[in-house]
């Protein structure tokens, strides 16, 4: 394994321990520039990246250095000049690996990554409704199924087949424009046009579009001058019967802070959720991955790293780096003893510790609220709501008692706990929304 593979290996496990945005921030323009004396020297394009690896992420990339390279002694990072010219070359991990940094890969024009197509896309009961209704509008876009609607947990395959009805329409209908774009680099957007005046410009550019594929749409939530810019885009395009692909972790019903026109529009068109493959799903998927990459694995081993891996396609993926890696330094496959133990730090991931802190910070992550609102005093409905989910939280997931939860929250008197308990108890019962709210939640807290 020669250093960019071995750091390629590196950033494949790291990207599963933090968030995309942070794994873009801080290891896109990064690469090893040499070895010596049992010590890895990393190239990082600033001061500012090299203090925050040293001080933020040092302790996680020695170890899986570590792991790969039982000779490795330590990391150095250095500023330098690397980046794009030197991860384009990468030969470890082919072209059709999911783990790379994408952006490189996407086309200019549509935004869309070429490898993300229906021909990799594995199917099962899980996704079968998602896949076929997808399949449909490739083949009649703007005429069925406006909007679809694709939902389901993270690491599950919205953004593979949101990329992949691009992909297949570009290849049916040459002359139609076809955009794909995060929802926060929508956002993003937005801002700077308001902030440069241009937003109408922006209006037009993307009325432009004969397809507008947007991932991830949750991130809407709260955030009122996007949405209004958004909706007025939404139906631009529809009433021209431009074809709208959508995805989002939450169904309309969930996304908090989600205005009601935009909300109706959502479940207008064709909602189809993405659940959790079953194991022989994920088996299949393991050897389709296998195929891409042209190796082969015991049946062991996939039917190992499928039993203790349940709810994300992209972990799964990474399991499997893992073992590539491990084949290539080695030059032989990983027996089950190897593999449990290459792959123990991914197990342990599947099963977050939960505590009060756990809780209270995911609560307040998924409302885009700062942990001080929730044990604040504030009687903002926005705020209350959430607190109160986050005391029946801290009673269902660790018994908790109620003086307990009072305290945990600000210092709240027991009967508050106990009557916000109650309170979310009985609105559950009602609000099937508010149910999938709390279900998202809690599989935040569980599996991060």
């Amino acid at each position: 394994m020669n250093q960019e593979e071995l750091w390629q290996a590196v950033l494949a496990q790291i990207q599963l321990q933090i968030s995309s945005a942070n794994f873009a921030t801080w290891f896109k323009n990064t690469q090893i520039v040499s070895q010596r004396d049992g010590l890895v020297f990393v190239s990082v394009p600033n001061s500012f990246a090299k203090e925050w690896l040293e001080q933020k992420y040092n302790k996680t990339i020695f170890k899986v250095l570590h792991n790969l390279d039982k000779q490795i002694k330590g990391v150095r990072y250095e500023t330098g000049k690397t980046g794009l010219k030197t991860l384009k070359k990468i030969t470890f991990f082919p072209k059709t690996e999911q783990l790379e940094f994408q952006e490189f890969e996407v086309e200019r024009e549509t935004n869309l990554n070429p490898r993300y197509t229906f021909n990799n896309f594995v199917v099962g009961p899980f996704n079968e409704l998602a896949h076929a209704a997808g399949w449909a509008i490739t083949q009649n876009p703007g005429k069925v199924y406006n909007p679809l609607f694709v939902y389901g947990g993270v690491g599950l395959g919205k953004t593979h087949l949101l990329q992949a009805i691009g992909n297949k329409i570009i290849k049916n209908f040459h002359q139609k424009k076809v955009k794909y774009i995060p929802t926060e680099k929508f956002v993003s957007e937005v801002i700077s046009a308001i902030r440069n005046r241009q937003i109408e410009k922006l209006k037009l550019e993307y009325q432009k579009n004969d397809v507008l594929i947007i991932d991830d749409v949750q991130f809407l939530a709260g955030k009122e001058k996007t949405q209004e810019e958004f909706f007025y885009t939404f139906n631009s395009l529809y009433e021209k019967n431009k074809q709208i692909v959508l995805s989002s972790d939450h169904s309309p019903k969930a996304i908090p802070s989600l205005t009601e026109r935009l909300r109706s529009r959502f479940e207008g068109g064709m909602m189809a959720d993405i659940s959790l493959p079953d194991l022989e799903t994920r088996i299949a998927i393991l050897k389709s991955k296998c195929q891409e990459r042209k190796t082969e694995l015991p049946e062991d081993i996939l039917n190992y790293i499928a039993s203790i891996i349940k709810r994300n396609i992209r972990e799964l993926e990474g399991a499997l780096n893992i073992l590539i890696a491990y084949q290539k330094l080695n030059g032989s496959q990983p027996d089950l003893k190897t593999t449990k133990s290459l792959l123990k730090n991914l197990i342990s991931s599947q099963n977050k510790i939960v505590n009060a802190k756990r809780i209270i910070h995911t609560v307040a992550n998924f409302y885009d609220l700062r942990e001080k609102d929730l044990i604040s005093v504030s009687r903002k409905r926005e705020i209350v709501l959430p607190r109160q989910i986050a005391m029946y939280l801290l009673r269902k997931e660790l018994k908790a008692s109620f003086p307990f939860i009072g305290r945990k929250l600000g210092g709240k008197d027991h009967t508050t706990a106990i009557h916000a308990c109650e309170k979310i108890n009985r609105e559950i019962e009602k609000d099937e929304g508010l149910n999938q709210e709390i279900g998202l939640i809690r599989q935040r807290i569980l599996y991060g």
